[in-house]
């Protein structure tokens, strides 16, 4: 049982940690309106991307190891609203994040849905590092947004690749994207 429970725990970090890099602006709260609000909102016009992601969080004490999330992911939205589907390697969908401003709502599919006031403190929760979701957005389309604590490289933005480090406040963070093409 302990075991399934890591591995959902880790798959839902994965998907918190996707969603915090894509997803941008702090939300002071969840909405009355919940997930049908979030499922009929409009993301038309929005950005899409696609491919794998991952993120190691460096252990915050010695002795406990590192963490670490890979998933492949299919973003549609802008950093105030969107969704984000995380994929396991089998091909399965582990989850989908769905954010308007003031909350978002994790869909996991066992009818249990998690409801977080941001997606940056989904991401906090879920994995212990805060990801500047509206400089994410802008490193996606290569942009080198500056961050406090982070260090973006967009050098191989053309081929697919985008890296960012977070080395203040600890823990440290490394995250890597890469977008089909």
């Amino acid at each position: 049982m302990q075991t399934y429970q890591l591995v959902r725990r880790r798959l839902q970090g994965a998907i918190f940690v996707c969603a915090i890099f894509l997803i941008a602006g702090c939300a002071t709260g969840p909405s009355a309106g919940g997930q049908n609000e979030l499922k009929n909102t409009s993301i038309a016009s929005a950005s899409s991307w696609a491919g794998r992601i991952s993120l190691q969080v460096q252990s915050p004490s010695e002795g406990v190891a590192a963490q670490s999330f890979t998933a492949s992911f299919e973003l549609k939205g802008e950093p105030e609203r969107g969704e984000l589907t995380l994929i396991s390697p089998l091909g399965n969908v582990v989850g989908v994040l769905r954010w308007t401003p003031g909350e978002a709502v994790l869909d996991s599919g066992d009818d249990k849905l998690q409801r977080f006031a941001s997606v940056e403190s989904f991401l906090a929760q879920t994995t212990g590092a805060a990801v500047p979701m509206t400089a994410l957005f802008s490193w996606l389309r290569g942009r080198n947004e500056q961050v406090a604590g982070w260090t973006a490289d967009l050098s191989r933005r053309s081929e697919g690749r985008v890296t960012a480090r977070r080395t203040q406040p600890t823990p440290e963070a490394d995250l890597r994207l890469v977008l089909d093409q």
